[in-house]
């Protein structure tokens, strides 16, 4: 039981007793597999890519976008630790035996490639002000100082630096940040009539003033190259999003002072960071996501494309709301609506929705449509380990689209299994969000997140085996409830940074 110190110090995160008593609950479930009825696949829940009728759309991009406030949304509290997670597994083993080369291939990879990487010159300047050759040590195969320099405060300490803020690109005579990337293509579609490109990354708390600075330092440069003004906000995961650490009974676990342990709610608890902004449409970009500008046309093609579906399903929904706000509507309104879920939203009605009145008809298309929207830009899976966009068995609607993380997937179950691996596409690349109704009025995004759809894991905290909650991913559970539509995009436009060795690949590198 929660006792009465215990409620207070719950309070005091900023965590409802509701939300508490939901988590003890979840963590006594320990996991809800998700129910996957198929892959969404082209036709069936997913657009194919077009290319006479992208082009077409795009052109009109500048005017469908007039008057509208765009936000460029972009997760960026990522550190880059994991990034550089074998090279850390390496520098251990050599701060022991500074001549036990016996590396994992990707270990070998980066030393092979390292004068191809971005911070390639800051790392040799670094070593350079101790009097240490890179090129001497590359050659005579002394990698300690090279990754101590790298990863440490002896020089660069890239090891806990974010990902954000990491020299990402090299272009002829100067580097770019992950975080200027995203400044530059913000340049070409979240900017309004004004000339105001307006952007907000999500942080760690540790990184504010790092980020900050940063953007002190460059966002004057490129201001003055692109003849815009930039609108910079940072926020971070809000304590009351973070949830209470189990023991392995179930029970609350306990610091030495018996006081409760709290969590950070991990991805999903962005939702509330995406509830606390104000805009007609935000666009989701991962920090890691960039690509060297030479290669960002079709990104750029893309997004637009995204962006300007999403306000043809803003348009068509505002007008079929608007229409049933009216009053009663005919057979042939209820029709037309029914015809637009069929064919855009790739919807099957219930069977029981056709035994309803014309007046409940209205009411149940009414609440169908009322929601949150998205537009996902997925791609081809290509080996990419991760989620993918199927049809879910859903109580409410009968059948969703959505994101379902491997995770949330009973592999143990032949057809669910089966089902998996029959998908073909992969986890949104991008993502545009509209989170206001027909009004004008904002919708309250955590009436729209499935709440079942935790992460329960086992983590490790003071030495002892804790169970670590973690809130529905943003993509996966948060949105649960959103109408969502899946567009196909080309792979050249998901490019990410998950360890060190994929800035190799071509997007990243300049020949």
């Amino acid at each position: 039981m929660l006792s009465a110190s215990d409620l207070t110090q719950i309070q005091q995160h900023g965590i409802s007793e509701e939300s508490a008593k939901r988590q003890k609950k979840i963590v006594k479930k320990n996991k809800i597999n998700v129910n996957i009825v198929r892959p969404a696949v082209t036709a069936d829940g997913v657009f194919p890519i077009d290319k006479e009728v992208i082009d077409a759309v795009i052109k009109t991009h500048s005017k469908r976008i007039e008057g509208k406030k765009i936000i460029k949304f972009v997760p960026a509290s990522g550190a880059a630790t994991r990034m550089f997670n074998h090279l850390f597994i390496a520098y251990e083993k050599l701060s022991k035996n500074k001549k036990n080369n016996n590396y994992a291939e990707s270990v070998s990879i980066f030393f092979d490639n390292l004068p191809k990487f971005a911070f390639f010159e800051p790392l040799k300047e670094s070593l350079k002000k101790d009097d240490l050759d890179i090129d001497k040590l590359l050659q005579e195969k002394k990698h300690f100082p090279i990754l101590q320099y790298l990863l440490t405060e002896k020089g660069l300490n890239y090891g806990n630096f974010p990902k954000g803020l990491l020299p990402f690109h090299r272009y002829d005579d100067y580097i770019r940040t992950a975080l200027e990337e995203h400044l530059i293509e913000a340049v070409d579609y979240a900017w309004d009539g004004d000339n105001i490109a307006r952007l907000h990354f999500t942080v760690s708390s540790e990184h504010v003033n790092a980020f900050k600075s940063h953007c002190q330092q460059i966002v004057p440069k490129y201001e003055k190259l692109y003849g815009i003004t930039y609108k910079i906000d940072f926020s971070t995961q809000h304590p009351s999003t973070d949830t209470i650490a189990f023991s392995t009974d179930n029970t609350p676990f306990r610091d030495k002072n018996e006081g409760l342990v709290f969590r950070p709610g991990g991805h999903g608890s962005l939702i509330e960071n995406l509830n606390n902004l104000d805009a007609d449409i935000i666009v989701i970009r991962n920090i890691d996501n960039v690509s060297l500008n030479i290669y960002g046309s079709e990104t750029m093609v893309y997004k637009k494309w995204i962006i300007c579906f999403l306000v043809c399903l803003i348009n068509r929904v505002s007008e079929y709301l608007t229409m049933f706000d009216a009053g009663a509507c005919s057979l042939e309104d209820i029709a037309k609506v029914e015809f637009f879920l069929k064919k855009i939203l790739f919807v099957q009605l219930k069977k029981s929705y056709f035994n309803l009145s014309l007046s409940d008809k209205q009411a149940y298309l009414y609440r169908f449509l009322h929601r949150p929207m998205r537009v996902c830009g997925i791609v081809k899976r290509e080996n990419e380990p991760g989620g993918a966009p199927f049809w879910v068995k859903d109580k409410k609607w009968g059948e969703s689209l959505q994101i379902v993380e491997t995770s949330e997937i009973n592999f143990s179950d032949h057809k669910q299994r089966a089902i998996f691996e029959n998908s073909d596409f992969f986890n949104p690349v991008d993502v545009a969000c509209y989170i206001k109704n027909h009004r004008g009025e904002k919708f309250n995004l955590q009436d729209f997140v499935d709440y079942s759809r935790y992460f329960v894991s086992e983590k490790s905290h003071e030495n002892k085996i804790i169970k670590a909650i973690e809130n529905p991913g943003l993509w996966n559970g948060a949105m649960a409830d959103w109408l969502t539509v899946f567009l196909t995009v080309p792979l050249s436009t998901f490019s990410p940074v998950k360890t060190v060795n994929d800035l190799l690949r071509k997007e990243h590198v300049k020949n």
